[in-house]
Formats: C-alpha cells, structure tokens, sequence
C-alpha cells in the first residue's frame, strides 16, 4: 500500500509535467523577446483577461488562427486569478526594466513565503513531518521557477551556458544568501530578545550528506558528457541525452526517497 504523502507528491509531478508542456507550446508559437516584453498596464491586463488558443500543431501560412478550444477555456480560468495579478507588474518599458525586475522580485518573495505556510499547513493536514514537507513541496515549489527559466534557456541559447549557470548560481544564492539573511535576522531578534538563537539539526545532516553526494555525481556526470564524442553537457546523441535525463531525475527521487525514510527512522541516520 503506498504511503499518504506518495498521492500528493505524485500530483504535483502530474501538474508540473503539464505546466512545462505549457512552457513548451509558448515557446514554439511565440518570440520569446514578445513574450516577456510589453509596453503598457493596458496591454498587460488585456492579455491577462484574453482567452488564446494553444497550439496544437503548426499552422500554415494564410490559415485563420485557431479558436479557443473548451479546454482553452478552462484553463484561462483557472488561471486568470495569477494573470491578472501579474498584470499588475511594471511593463518592462518603465526604467528600462528595473521596475519590473524589483516588484517580480518583491512579488516572488511574497508568494515563496506564503507557499512555506501553506506547505507546513497541508503537512500537519495530512499528517507528513515537516522535514518531509520541506524537502518534497516547499523545495519543489520554490524550484520550479528556476526549472523554467533553464528550460528557456537551454532552448535559446546556442550554447545553453546559462541554463548551468542558472541551475548553480540559483542554488547558490538558496545556500548562501538564503540561509545566511534568514539565520542572520533570526539570530539579531532573539539577541535583542535577550535569547540564544539555536537550531537543532534534526535531520539536516543526513539529507545535506546525501544531496551533497549527489550533486558530486550530478557535476562528475555534467563534466564527463563535455567530451567531443558525446555533444556537450546538454548536446549529443538522443541516447545519451535520454539516459542523463533519466540519471538527474532519478537521483532526485533517491534523495526524496531516502530523505523520508530517514525522516520517518526506517533507516538510520547520523
């Protein structure tokens, strides 16, 4: 019998692999330059509220665009709360991007918090430890931004040098820049407080241990492909790329494997 949090971790896979499809059908029909350029607060909200047909398969020159289908409609309205919020950003024509750039990143740090609460909240509902939580929802919901922006990045760029470079640097800054402002102002408080500031490892050791691992291998891998006879990290034959893609997905699912288990002391940890 499957555990209880086995449902919900294989449904938000199900709506990731669907979003990305999404992501995939966007870039094919649109230039990406139009996607994430506009020029007006009335452009914005206009798109926000438009149902647009996806894009099924190519269409010809001189052929009528394609209507809304049911399921165009569907999802435009499951989806038109974030559309028109977002529609509330900045046009990237203002201060020649910046004021974009700081309200996204005002907006993004907002939302990753309430998705910390919501996470900890569905984990105590169904009964998951919160190091489990962590380490499935709050991790994957966080990522999937930055799973994105790589897709789009490996797609158009010639070389896909800033999909690594996106994938490293935005791990860096969770480790650095993440965990070091978080610890620092929590320590700041309860020194003013008049308090230790202490946190108990738990289970930190064993899943840092484990990713570090990991990511050895995931690097060690990322460096060998770069030979000329395989193509490149993201190039080379369909078979390699097949069995790379297969090797990163399944070492995630070991350290979410082994994380829970450790969690839940069905194996030993340190």
């Amino acid at each position: 019998m499957l555990p209880i949090w086995f449902v919900p971790f294989m449904w938000l896979i199900l709506v990731g692999l669907g979003a990305l499809s999404t992501v995939d059908k966007l870039i094919k029909k649109t230039n990406l330059a139009l996607v994430i350029g506009t020029h007006s607060w009335r452009e914005q909200f206009m798109e926000a509220i438009t149902v647009s047909a996806g894009d099924e398969e190519e269409e010809d020159d001189g052929r009528d665009e394609r209507l809304p289908s049911c399921f165009d409609y569907v999802m435009h309205f499951l989806t038109v709360f974030w559309k028109v919020l977002f529609a509330f950003v900045p046009p990237t024509e203002y201060w020649n991007g910046w004021a974009c750039f700081f309200v996204c990143i005002t907006i993004v740090g907002m939302l990753t918090a309430v998705i910390g609460d919501l996470a900890s909240h569905f984990g105590c509902t169904v009964g998951l430890k919160d190091s489990v939580t962590a380490v499935v929802f709050v991790a994957l919901g966080t990522s999937i931004p930055d799973t994105f922006a790589s897709k789009v990045a490996a797609t158009q760029d010639q070389y896909a040098d800033a999909c690594i470079g996106n994938v490293t640097g935005s791990n860096a800054v969770n480790v650095f820049l993440g965990i070091g402002v978080a610890w620092s102002v929590a320590a700041i408080y309860w020194a003013i407080q008049g308090e230790n500031f202490e946190v108990k490892t738990g289970t930190l050791a064993f899943s840092v241990t484990l990713f570090t691992i990991f990511a050895f291998i995931n690097i060690s891998v990322l460096l060998y492909r770069r030979r000329p006879h395989i193509g490149g990290e993201l190039g080379g034959s369909r078979l390699s790329k097949t069995l790379t893609a297969i090797l990163f997905i399944g070492l995630w699912f070991l350290y979410i494997l082994f994380s829970s288990l450790e969690a839940y002391c069905h194996i030993k940890g340190f």
